[in-house]
């Protein structure tokens, strides 16, 4: 279906990881390992706290367990392969595979941007039509707009891995980075369809993910004018608390996305860029339940009352 069969090359060769000195992959290996189980750990156990706790069965806790789900999904793309790579001595990835892991992780990806998004639309109407709240954000309009975000994610995830398999690579086998990705690729690709492959592609994400994020920005800009108008001081402290967490999640995954893809090219060794890439990859997602249950009242009381119920039960 991804016109695998029009290219030279059956595998890659991943060297994101291979300019570092072979005594620091073993400690890259224990540190990501850890960030990793936290990660499906505090996720999870999110997950599971909203959907035990019948307090929790609003539209607001419902994105956050689908933000949850997307987060742990795009780790479980990404992450073990690279674990696994840390330790190998040859980083070979068949072609198959490569298009699989670019698949699942642009899906998983943009849906985790497109879920952020609704979180902010949520957090507007709470804050700026809160008499309107139950009629805007119901929970079955809500569990469609998610229902949406995946298969948006998806659609992105079919387009940019559909259009980058068409090509033909050619020439060397080795990937400048530790995960099957769309620039890196791009460099090894040939054929007189590759600029407009690129453009393409590079057309596709940057609509999605600026779109996103300017929304996100207009929600924002609505709602901070909407609490400066709150007369009392505990009353916008209080409004400011509701989205205090999404603000920061979304601060930092946009952050360290411009990081990785708004850098000037060729300033950076390949160590640097693999540190960077890394950010993104295991950082954010490892930050962002940790985010959520410090800064969530609700959460943690839930969280809490979860844990002792577990606790309790497993007791003699």
């Amino acid at each position: 279906m991804l016109g695998l069969n029009r290219t030279s090359t059956s595998e890659f060769i991943l060297l994101g990881f291979s300019a570092f000195s072979p005594q620091l992959l073993p400690v890259f290996f224990l540190l990501f390992l850890l960030m990793y189980l936290f990660t499906l750990l505090g996720n999870l156990l999110i997950t599971a706290t909203i959907g035990s706790e019948r307090s929790l069965h609003t539209p607001m806790y419902l994105l956050l367990s689908a933000l949850s789900v997307s987060e742990v999904l795009y780790t479980v793309a990404i992450i073990p392969r690279m674990l696994a790579d840390l330790l190998s001595a040859r980083r070979s990835i068949g072609l198959l595979a490569c298009a699989s892991q670019m698949f699942f992780s642009f899906t998983f990806g943009f849906t985790h941007s497109f879920l952020l998004t609704l979180m902010g639309y949520d957090r507007y109407v709470a804050i700026c039509h809160p008499l309107r709240y139950n009629v805007l954000t119901s929970s079955w309009g809500c569990a469609c707009l998610v229902g949406w975000s995946w298969a948006g994610g998806s659609a992105v995830g079919l387009v940019v891995t559909t259009a980058i398999f068409q090509l033909t690579f050619c020439g060397s086998k080795e990937i400048q980075h530790f995960l099957c990705h769309v620039p890196p690729l791009l460099k090894l690709a040939c054929g007189h369809n590759l600029p407009a492959v690129a453009l393409g592609v590079g057309l596709v994400c940057i609509t999605a993910l600026l779109g996103c994020f300017l929304l996100v920005l207009l929600s924002y800009a609505f709602t901070v004018a909407a609490i400066l108008k709150i007369p009392s001081a505990e009353g916008r402290h209080k409004a400011f608390s509701t989205c205090a967490s999404h603000l920061i999640v979304v601060i930092v995954h946009y952050g360290f996305a411009s990081v990785i893809y708004l850098k000037p090219k060729g300033t950076h060794s390949q160590e640097g860029n693999t540190l960077m890439a890394t950010t993104y990859t295991v950082l954010t997602p490892f930050l962002s339940p940790i985010i959520f249950s410090l800064r969530n009242k609700e959460l943690k009381i839930a969280l809490k009352k979860t844990f002792l119920r577990k606790l309790n039960s497993s007791g003699p």
